[in-house]
């Protein structure tokens, strides 16, 4: 089992020395990979579910985040847990994941990514809300084109973007393409894991039940489509109180990596919650 840690910038601040601070302890407590969750942009009266989000909530660009971690770590994976895929366009963002995949040494693989759930976050950056689930689809295709392309360059036309000899350069480090993980909590989420991608990193406000109706389908889907069902990884939350009778459960389901994260702000006690977790599943 892996284990990543994640950093909200709404809970924790965005604060330089408090984010690198964060990132350095989850590297040396043993932590496999960090991940950053992202809005765009919010609004009065935003809600997911019943959850009401306050639109001053200081959510910062994730990407620019795990750029700035990757400068003051060696060795911890980056991960985005998600990214609004549909509301960046595929030609700018493959040259920014690729970027930050050289400039930390090959770290940027666990890139996870879901279509958004607020229609006006999909306004505010000119997006049709009922076609994020399309575009996002064809978004996931143009990266992968773009990362494998040569100096031939791409030609796509879809729905959404067209493409004509487009070459994107730098390339990611000694990979065709950036691995790419599917979150979200619904059945069409489930179906684009199978069919497009290389993980699948559920939401936390499922039942026992959706869960293994789901991974059923992500798998199922994933066999339709030619793919090998275990190759893709299983990313699921979980909590710093996990004990390993828990987390031997979870292996027991197909979770490979479990992503937690610290009930406080304070460094002190955030380094101890770490430590402890560390000293109990023995990591690093």
């Amino acid at each position: 089992m892996k284990f990543g840690i994640s950093y909200s910038t709404p809970a924790f601040g965005t604060g330089p020395e408090t984010l690198a601070g964060f990132a350095r302890d989850a590297e040396e407590c043993g932590f496999e990979s960090v991940y950053l969750p992202e809005h765009v942009a919010l609004y009065p009266g935003a809600k997911i579910g019943a959850m009401e989000l306050p639109p001053s909530l200081p959510y910062a660009d994730p990407l620019e985040c795990l750029a700035f971690i990757a400068a003051t770590t060696r060795r911890i994976l980056l991960g985005t847990g998600v990214l609004l895929l549909p509301y960046h366009h595929p030609v700018v963002l493959a040259k920014r994941l690729a970027t930050i995949d050289v400039l930390s040494g090959g770290r940027m693989r666990l890139l996870t990514v879901g279509v958004g759930a607020l229609p006006g976050e999909a306004a505010a950056v000119g997006v049709d809300f009922a076609t994020r689930g399309r575009r996002a689809g064809e978004a996931i295709d143009v990266l992968r084109l773009l990362w494998a392309s040569g100096e031939d360059g791409v030609t796509f036309e879809g729905e959404f973007f067209r493409l004509d000899g487009v070459c994107s350069f730098p390339k990611p480090v000694g990979v065709r393409e950036l691995p790419i993980h599917i979150g979200g909590s619904s059945a069409a989420a489930a179906r684009r894991a199978g069919r497009r991608g290389d993980g699948w990193f559920p939401g936390g406000m499922l039942t026992p039940d959706e869960r293994r109706s789901q991974l059923d389908l992500v798998r199922s889907t994933a066999a339709a489509e030619g793919r090998d069902p275990d190759g893709l990884q299983y990313t699921r939350w979980g909590s710093l109180d996990l004990s390993k009778e828990d987390v031997e459960t979870l292996a027991a389901q197909g979770v490979t990596r479990i992503v937690v994260s610290p009930s406080t702000a304070e460094p002190g006690r955030r380094r101890a919650e770490l430590e402890a977790f560390a000293t109990r599943f023995a990591l690093g």
